[in-house]
């Protein structure tokens, strides 16, 4: 559909289509409470800021916008593999589903809250990738918090596998100073040291490089920003995995839709299924994994 499409069967006051960055289709959504903003080009959630309070996604500057590219910031979905898909290299780094361009299924208003409903089915270009029939809808509900679920429904004869993460990046004043916790009893692959460690019995602080993926956790996390007087509550279920993520500079600098003076400013707690946490859906079964995003005081 186009935008004038788009906004004739689905606009409000509270939902419009626009162009977004490198004209990529873009739908605003607003409440009394919160407001979001989502690309179609990848089911992206690339803004959400609940009403009087800071950005809670991170964005960076540097970010394509083109079809074909990943979007740097905010909410990636990956999917159907997390990292580099390990028969085949040369496959796009966290699946193609962040690539390509997702169609608006719903949008159903209930109260003050807002849910849009996305799509995505399997189609000769994914299958050139991963050979299976399949259908994932990414419903986004705005309201006095972010709640993002993502369903793959398996349209194969076979069952089939898969790894998936909701790769969120938030806005923190400086993550030096913030930490993570929730994640104290969880055991975890320390992918910068490359080996498993037991769990820490500690909060997460992050002073250097930091890539870790807890596994066999359905834990809720809490990001700790004093500098800013709140917190940011993760909460999710259909996930075992959480990865905690933030480059430090040399990494940062290494990525050209990042840099050198972006690092600081963000931290990513993903919502996963990664590494040993594979999904195994069989034939017309869903899986269904969320993760709920709330602001507090602190």
């Amino acid at each position: 559909m186009t935008m004038e499409e788009l906004n004739r069967k689905f606009g409000t006051s509270a939902v419009r289509f626009s162009a977004g960055k490198g004209a990529l289709p873009l739908c605003t959504l607003e409440t009394p409470v919160s407001r979001a903003e989502i690309y179609l080009h990848g089911a992206h959630v690339a803004a959400y800021e609940p009403t009087g309070e800071r950005p809670v996604l991170y964005m960076s500057p540097r970010s394509n916008f083109a079809p074909g590219k990943p979007i740097r910031g905010g909410v990636p979905v990956c999917f159907p593999w997390f990292g580099p898909k390990a028969d085949d290299p040369a496959a796009p780094a966290h699946g193609f589903a962040r690539l390509k361009p997702w169609s608006v299924q719903d949008i159903v208003c209930r109260g003050d809250a807002i849910t849009l409903s996305l799509q995505l089915d399997s189609d000769a270009e994914t299958q050139a990738h991963w050979p299976f029939d399949f259908e994932a809808v990414l419903q986004v509900t705005l309201g006095d918090a972010l709640k993002l679920q993502l369903e793959v429904l398996n349209r194969s004869g076979s069952p089939f596998e898969f790894t998936e993460a909701l790769h969120t990046y938030f806005t923190v004043s400086d993550v030096r100073s913030v930490s993570v916790t929730g994640l104290e009893a969880a055991r975890f692959v320390d992918k910068v040291g490359g080996v498993e460690q037991g769990p820490t019995g500690r909060e997460i602080r992050f002073e250097g490089e930091t890539n870790r993926a807890y596994l066999n956790t359905d834990d809720t996390c809490v990001i700790h920003d004093p500098s800013w007087l709140r917190k940011i509550e993760v909460a999710k279920s259909g996930s075992r995995s959480t990865v905690v993520w933030n480059p430090h500079v040399e990494k940062a600098t290494a990525l050209p839709d990042l840099g050198d003076d972006t690092w600081p400013n963000f931290v990513c707690v993903e919502s996963a299924n990664a590494l040993t946490n594979t999904v195994t859906l069989a034939p017309g079964d869903v899986h269904i994994m969320s993760q709920t995003i709330r602001v507090m005081k602190g």
